[in-house]
């Protein structure tokens, strides 16, 4: 029987890494892989070679199977603070952006990071920094946009005055 091949084998490679990372259950299955390999004689240099992890990490699979049994290799709480805005209170924080913050009260027309780290805290007891909330409007899927400049609602005459650059004079025909 002849080897089979898979087309593109290192970008496939990338990506079967990314799905057994997106889920707790195949990150699960991924680590019982990983014993059963060491199981069957390979070393934990060799089988963190064939997954492409390092070999400290598979050492560590191994000594929480032998410590816990499979309880071990499953998905452990992670250490680190908490997102701020929970999912819910991002979810509802995606409804009040898609409304105008006249709506609740404010004065701006847009919202921006100062605007809504202050709405965060008056509406939702959530204290995050204006940075943050700039991130958290890209999270969302939202850009930013800026308001126009008052100029555009001005005369022409005073618009000319504004340009930096006057338009480009007719040339002569000599």
């Amino acid at each position: 029987m002849r080897k089979l091949e898979i087309r593109d084998a290192d970008i496939m490679r990338l990506a079967l890494q990314d799905e057994i990372l997106r889920s707790e259950e195949s990150r699960y299955d991924h680590r019982l892989h990983g014993i059963l390999l060491v199981c069957n004689g390979f070393s934990c240099a060799q089988v963190a070679e064939l997954f492409g992890h390092s070999a400290r990490t598979v050492q560590y699979w191994v000594r929480r199977f032998e410590e816990s049994g499979f309880a071990g290799l499953q998905e452990a709480a992670r250490p680190g603070r908490p997102a701020a805005p929970s999912e819910a209170v991002r979810e509802a924080i995606g409804g009040d952006l898609r409304r105008s913050p006249s709506q609740f009260g404010y004065t701006q027309n847009l919202w921006d990071g100062k605007l809504l780290s202050h709405h965060l805290a008056t509406r939702y007891g959530v204290n995050i920094g204006v940075r943050q909330c700039q991130r958290l409007f890209h999270h969302l899927g939202f850009r930013r946009r800026k308001p126009r400049p008052l100029i555009a609602k001005a005369d022409p005459e005073a618009q000319r005055k504004y340009k930096k650059t006057e338009p480009p004079c007719p040339k002569r025909r000599s």
